[in-house]
């Protein structure tokens, strides 16, 4: 079995979704520690003048505090809280997307929304995006699952609760801190995922194609061929 897992962060990139489509089973890494800065609460968009963050606002108590016990500041930001901000922003940047209007009722109420837990709306989230990709791999959640251990004993304590054959990792920074050789003295294949990048029609259209924004520049852009543009579909990618 084919196990790969992730934080459950802020609609994320379309790199995190070909990791999940290509696993057997995505363990949601939701135990561990928030991380200041991270795409745990942000992601990144293009606007017209370029790409730009977006964030989710939240209150910061311990430096030790768990992802899962982190909540958002929903206080009012002059007339407006975060989530009208913000789809205020999105409008902005995407209103000339062809499928801008297809999402827009769900992204509205989604980010109208009194979240009090960031990982509540996150895991909403990818839930959502998981459905509009056609995504289908199970997901177990980390905090299921009393796992101990940090960064590679972490993860290898974690695939050995589920049952995995291989682990499916990222290029980033689990490149610096797995230690293969003892995933293979556990019996388990350390596989490094290979993903190429798709192009497909960006707007808004502020010069070269911008690699590695929010899963929503794909979805706005591309619509229901979404989940064909990242298979790596040359006529959904045409289109």
């Amino acid at each position: 079995m084919i196990v790969a897992a992730h934080q459950p962060n802020f609609f994320p990139w379309i790199g995190y979704f070909d990791k999940m489509m290509k696993a057997d089973l995505f363990v949601l890494v939701d135990h561990v520690q928030f991380e200041r800065q991270s795409f745990q609460n942000r992601t990144m968009i293009k606007t017209p003048i370029g790409p730009r963050w977006i964030t989710v606002p939240v209150n910061q108590r311990s430096r030790d505090e768990r992802f899962l016990d982190k909540t958002i500041d929903n206080s009012r930001d002059g007339r407006l809280r975060w989530g009208r901000k913000m789809m205020l922003t999105l409008t902005h940047a995407y209103r000339s997307a062809e499928f801008f209007e297809t999402y827009e009722p769900t992204l509205a109420s989604l980010l109208d929304r009194p979240w009090e837990k960031l990982a509540d709306i996150n895991k909403e989230i990818i839930s959502l995006c998981r459905e509009a990709l056609d995504i289908r791999t199970p997901i177990v959640h980390s905090a299921d699952l009393n796992i101990l251990g940090a960064k590679s004993e972490m993860v290898l304590n974690l695939c050995k609760a589920v049952g995995a054959d291989v682990y499916l990792a990222g290029g980033g920074a689990s490149r610096q801190y797995l230690d293969v050789e003892a995933f293979q003295r556990a019996g388990i294949e350390v596989r490094w995922q290979e993903f190429n990048h798709p192009r497909y029609p960006q707007l808004p259209d502020a010069g070269e194609f911008v690699e590695r924004l929010s899963v929503l520049d794909l979805l706005l852009n591309c619509g229901a061929r979404s989940a064909e543009v990242l298979k790596g579909s040359p006529a959904a990618i045409a289109r």
